[in-house]
């Protein structure tokens, strides 16, 4: 979220940051959202509560911002379907795995477990299948022997700083859309997400 607003904030940006909510009061993103004067709101959900209630409330606070894409960031929920239908094809995901390896929680751990050399973290749209929506772009790390379930993502998250506020950008630049369930960039169908390749602190990262 942090990476996001900071991005919106730099000469050129096609994007702001209109409002930041969560369904945590004490979600730590909600203070720093407001040091930074963007607007934030929390919608706790209470255990027990009717999922699709709380889901309606939250778009309809949402639909009062009139946003152009609702951006999740650490946002842990599973939307239902009716939310997610809604927003159809505005709304953006970010997930700490190669998709479609690892949907779903403990990435990272699962990853060391099966002993994979390569792992990352994957921008995409959301639909109501859960880390299914079509993937727009992908930042890779190379898995290292002595890695552990927190260096690996830590360096996860830095790719994911690099290529969220990069997938805003272009759909807000109007480049990037979802139809029918697919990603298109330029005019072209993603049939493979896009790949981020980071060449080294001297050189400009490039696409692939």
């Amino acid at each position: 979220m942090l990476a996001l607003i900071e991005q919106s904030r730099l000469a050129g940006s096609p994007y702001s940051v209109d409002a930041v909510f969560s369904d945590r009061a004490d979600a730590a993103g909600l203070e720093a959202a407001r040091s930074l004067n963007v607007a934030a709101a929390s919608l706790p959900f209470r255990k027990g509560a009717d999922r699709d209630a709380y889901d309606r409330e939250l778009a309809a606070a949402i639909r009062e911002r009139d946003p152009s894409l609702v951006v999740l960031a650490g946002f842990m929920r599973i939307l239902s379907a009716q939310f997610v239908d809604s927003f159809a094809g505005k709304i953006m995901n970010i997930h700490p795995s190669l998709l479609p390896k690892y949907p779903g929680l403990h990435t990272h751990r699962r990853v060391l477990e099966a002993k994979d050399v390569e792992h990352g973290a994957t921008v995409h749209f959301v639909t109501p299948q859960l880390d299914a929506g079509p993937a727009i772009v992908q930042g890779r790390v190379h898995v290292a022997p002595d890695d552990t379930e927190a260096s690996l993502a830590a360096r996860v998250q830095t790719q994911e700083h690099r290529i969220y506020p990069l997938a805003v950008r272009w759909f807000c630049e109007g480049r990037l859309h979802c139809t029918q369930g697919q990603a298109w960039l330029d005019g072209r169908l993603l049939r493979e997400p896009l790949q981020y390749v980071q060449q080294d602190s001297q050189q400009e990262s490039a696409l692939s």
